[in-house]
């Protein structure tokens, strides 16, 4: 399917056949979000994949959506916190890639980059999940391309959540992403003309 093709498709699916979904189709959604890019590239997104009832059953107590719970997968999508520890090794990491060749950041110091000008904690938080957010997109939009619908789901308790998949301080959920063959068909939503989000030309 064209990329074009497959954001034009895209919905938000609310009714999933029971069908099981593959295990490969399952790693395909994974390894499109290990490919999404990521600000300096920390990759901080993590994923737990909810398969078996009795998880999906727990999981339907921390959010009012039946059927989030009721879809045969759901992927926790997930930041973890300590990435940032990791930012001087992800920019060596481009910098030995060559990402920074014929640019003003081709002879940076990568470990005082790292440690300069630290983001209080609403601004990481809000930096993780803008990051998190690039690669949950990559998964819908590519779940598209394999036949299956998904809902992107940000209505949950996240100390549940956590509690009922047994992770760590060190990780927060952005997101429960219900994914399953579609059991409907909606039409396309109604969006703004481009120019209203074109504000200028300049």
């Amino acid at each position: 399917m064209e990329l074009l093709d497959a954001m034009k498709a895209r919905r938000s699916i609310r009714k999933f056949k029971s069908d099981p979904i593959p295990e490969s189709l399952i790693t395909q959604l994974i390894e499109s979000a290990r490919l999404a890019p990521s600000g300096s590239n920390i990759q901080p997104t993590r994923f737990v994949v909810i398969k078996s009832d009795e998880a999906r059953r727990q999981l339907g107590q921390a959010t009012p959506l039946p059927f989030v719970s009721q879809a045969p997968v759901v992927i926790a999508c997930c930041v973890s916190t300590e990435s940032f520890g990791g930012l001087g090794t992800r920019m060596r990491e481009l910098m030995e890639a060559g990402a920074f060749t014929d640019t003003p950041l081709e002879k940076m110091d990568t470990e005082s980059y790292a440690k300069r000008n630290p983001m209080d904690q609403a601004t990481a938080e809000a930096y993780l999940r803008l990051n998190a957010a690039i690669a949950i997109d990559h998964i819908t939009l590519r779940a598209i391309d394999l036949g299956l619908g998904t809902c992107w789901v940000m209505m949950f308790d996240q100390e549940k959540v956590k509690q009922i998949l047994g992770l760590g301080e060190n990780y927060n959920v952005v997101a429960l992403l219900p994914v399953g063959y579609p059991d409907q068909n909606p039409t396309s939503r109604p969006r703004i003309e481009l120019s209203e989000i074109l504000l200028k030309e300049v």
